[in-house]
């Protein structure tokens, strides 16, 4: 059964790294979540039909189910922007409100060109974006997306993203969903591509105390797909990764990641598309 078990998991991985995206607004890409693809495994293995390929999900779920007494795993972790919260209006709205009094002339669709121009730019040797609270890499996206350095038009919008009007919940039944998962004896933990901000931010939007614990790439120094940030909350949750699932958008940050860590891992909107689904997916009824 334990062969069996490695085979399903390395089809399912396969099977996803097939699509490449790249959040539009969020992207960032290493070469190493794509260095060793199971697919070159298993070279003469058809790809199974997508009857075949549910029956080998169930059969792993309830595989799973009799290791942990009902719940498929003891863990899950959270991705946070574009799973657990969204930003409440468009990022080039904000940048055009609030950078109009500072002269920002740009349109809005101008300035979200010159963003994803500017974020896909590589970023220090290191890569690493979010070090401590992030105000360099910040700095330098929201000069580059508005034409604009005036250091107060910055201050005001690097704030504003910290409070409650910037963000809300992608899930408006997460609350009673995590709090189930919990009662369930199920550990939590937020994973994210983020600088220092978050814990504030998760304290704004009152949910910091759904989770066991928070890794922060800017915190961990790794950012998704590096496995490390997902090693260390599996580390703060005391739990092995292979008994831990991380449900997140992004196919190459969170679900390729995740699984070269040894987690499993549910592509949130494809998956998985609300908590509770989610949690009825690992054994939780809510």
């Amino acid at each position: 059964m334990a062969l069996r078990t490695r085979l399903i998991t390395r089809t399912l991985s396969s099977l996803t790294r097939k699509s490449n995206r790249v959040d539009p607004v969020y992207p960032f890409s290493t070469a190493a979540a794509a260095a060793v693809s199971p697919v070159e495994e298993f070279p003469s293995s058809p790809t199974p039909s997508s009857a075949a390929l549910f029956g080998l999900v169930k059969e792993y779920e309830e595989y799973r189910r009799s290791l942990y007494g009902g719940l498929t795993h003891k863990a899950l972790l959270v991705d946070a922007v574009g799973t657990l919260v969204i930003p409440s209006q468009p990022m080039a709205q904000i940048y055009r409100q609030i950078g109009e009094k500072y002269g920002v002339e740009y349109s809005e669709d101008e300035i979200l060109k010159r963003y994803r121009w500017a974020y896909e730019q590589p970023w220090g040797r290191s890569r690493l974006r979010y070090v401590n609270d992030g105000r360099p890499f910040w700095q330098h996206i929201v000069s580059s997306s508005t034409g604009c350095s005036d250091s107060q038009y910055f201050e005001e919008l690097y704030n504003y993203y910290t409070t409650e009007k910037a963000w809300h919940l992608c899930d408006p039944d997460a609350e009673k969903v995590f709090q189930a998962l919990r009662a369930a004896g199920v550990k939590l933990a937020v994973v994210s591509n983020f600088d220092t901000r978050l814990r504030p931010v998760l304290r704004a939007l009152n949910c910091d105390h759904w989770f066991d614990a928070v890794a922060v790439s800017a915190e961990v120094e790794a950012e998704k797909p590096n496995p490390t940030i997902f090693l260390k909350a599996c580390e703060l949750l005391g739990v092995n990764p292979d008994d831990a699932v991380h449900v997140g958008d992004d196919r190459r940050n969170d679900i390729w990641g995740a699984r070269d860590a040894g987690c499993d891992a549910w592509l949130w909107g494809s998956d998985v598309t609300s908590f509770k689904e989610v949690a009825q997916r690992i054994g939780v009824e809510v």
